[in-house]
């Protein structure tokens, strides 16, 4: 009997080990493409572009000459750089130095007075000091930026012998800024108050006060959540709290504009964890994903959701962030797994098929394509890369592995004696098969071998897994392999 290897697009990694039968269980750098299993593209460095620490916030733009820009923010510095020249150091002078890490403060002062025993070090209060981030985006050809810790509005003016200045009558201690699509800078979070979304007049930076005269104003959000962040979508303005989100729609005077709360209990995880592409936006939440794409917000079925939250590493979420590859139709969640300190790990989303992708990988924050050929993303180091170009991953290698393969019910054992691979170039990937005869019994596993055509191997039980893995840096593609299986009695 010959039987297809074709399972579904997507990773399952939900609930037990046999729930995940007849599914891919577990991947990394792979993607799915008209029913072919793909590696993602690679990447490379960007010359002059790396950076002394941690980026945590990164804008591409292009000023009125067409020149193509990037600013990036780490928990102390700003700079910018466009192709061709060296990178500046545009560091508002005075700036609140942050945080590299998230931190829970613990130690005498940090908890209710009479806590504890004099002399005792305190415990931690539960509430983590997050890691610092940026808020970036354009105001015409010129950069608008905002630390999460330093909370001033700064502007800067492309003249890389100076620095960016503070913006005239701003709000201070703001959570964030996002500039509307009928160019008005909201201030998120504003002066303090975290509820609150504070604008100025449009087409102006300075003219903070309302009057009759024009159309700044301010608005305190009707929320239980903190505004966290503020993204362009669909001719409105999406406002992510930490318990639910509201969208912002120009109405002209005298409101200007209306607020409208289009989700509950969808809050998001970190200030960075959103991504927006033509259809809407998406984000991480506390322990699931949601989306929106006008009218109402709504939870994103996640067949990945039991590994990511239980693998994400809690105390240092705020480093989570989300970046499109809208090429390729795909989210990009990148976050901090099990105890690392660092973002190493991903998970991705195909908004078009609704496959999901899990793997491991050391980016800190980025941009899609559009002002940049290929998308732009920075490691932990500082190091900025180009990606989707090549197949070099840094000494890592794409695989993929299936959940259990059963004949029937799966009450049969069965032998399998021979493959049929379907590559688009043999060599280019070789397999290892796994058996079991009960979903938690002992595994057995056959050796390495390389896929010809046919390939023959020697293994027997009820579920039987198999792992696929690159041989080399290349762009292979697998189609629907085949087995040939005997088929035994009960047993």
């Amino acid at each position: 009997m010959i039987i297809p290897l074709q399972l579904p697009a997507g990773i399952y990694k939900n609930g037990t080990d046999y729930q995940s039968k007849g599914r891919w269980v577990d991947s990394n750098l792979i993607r799915f493409v008209d029913n072919t299993i793909q590696p993602i593209g690679g990447w490379r460095e960007r010359a002059d572009d790396s950076v002394s620490g941690v980026i945590r916030g990164m804008v591409g733009w292009k000023d009125l000459s067409s020149a193509r820009w990037i600013a990036t923010g780490t928990y102390n510095k700003l700079y910018a750089y466009t192709n061709g020249t060296t990178q500046s150091d545009i560091t508002p002078t005075g700036l609140t130095a942050g945080r590299v890490d998230a931190t829970n403060p613990t130690g005498f002062g940090n908890n209710v007075f009479g806590t504890s025993f004099y002399g005792v070090r305190r415990p931690e209060r539960g509430v983590n000091l997050p890691a610092t981030t940026w808020s970036l985006d354009t105001f015409g050809q010129y950069l608008l930026a905002c630390s999460s810790d330093d909370g001033k509005v700064y502007e800067w003016q492309l003249d890389t012998s100076s620095v960016a200045t503070q913006v005239t009558n701003a709000p201070v201690d703001n959570t964030g800024i996002v500039v509307t699509e009928e160019r008005f800078l909201f201030c998120l979070g504003a002066g303090g108050n975290t509820k609150k979304v504070q604008w100025a007049d449009r087409e102006s930076l300075t003219d903070w006060t309302p009057l009759a005269t024009n159309e700044a104003g301010d608005l305190e959000l009707q929320t239980t959540g903190d505004i966290m962040c503020g993204k362009r979508v669909q001719n409105q303005t999406l406002i992510l709290t930490t318990s639910d989100a509201h969208t912002a729609t120009y109405q002209g005077a005298p409101y200007v504009y209306g607020f409208e709360r289009v989700g509950s209990s969808c809050g998001i995880l970190s200030k960075k964890a959103v991504a927006v592409v033509d259809s809407g936006a998406y984000w991480m939440g506390e322990g699931k994903f949601y989306g929106f794409s006008g009218g109402s917000v709504s939870e994103l079925p996640c067949e990945v959701s039991d590994y990511v939250f239980n693998d994400i590493n809690i105390g240092q979420v705020s480093k989570v962030f989300a970046v499109t590859n809208a090429k390729n139709t795909e989210i990009w969640w990148f976050y901090p797994s099990g105890t690392s300190l660092e973002n190493d790990s991903y998970v991705s989303f195909n908004y078009m098929t609704g496959a999901w992708m899990i793997g491991q990988m050391d980016r800190t924050s980025g941009i899609d394509s559009g002002v940049f050929n290929k998308p732009t993303m920075s490691k932990s180091d500082g190091v900025i890369y180009e990606h989707e170009i090549g197949y070099n991953y840094n000494s890592m290698l794409p695989y993929l592995e299936s959940g259990a393969i059963e004949l029937g019910n799966g009450d049969n054992v069965m032998s399998i004696t021979s493959m049929y691979p379907d590559e688009l170039t043999q060599g280019d990937v070789e397999a290892q098969f796994f058996a079991k005869f009960y979903p938690n019994g002992d595994e057995y596993e056959s050796p390495v071998i390389s896929m010809s055509n046919p390939t023959s191997l020697r293994i027997t039980g009820r579920q039987i897994k198999v792992k696929l893995t690159a041989t080399r840096n290349a762009d292979f593609r697998i189609g629907a392999n085949r087995l040939e299986v005997k088929q035994g009695s009960k047993r």
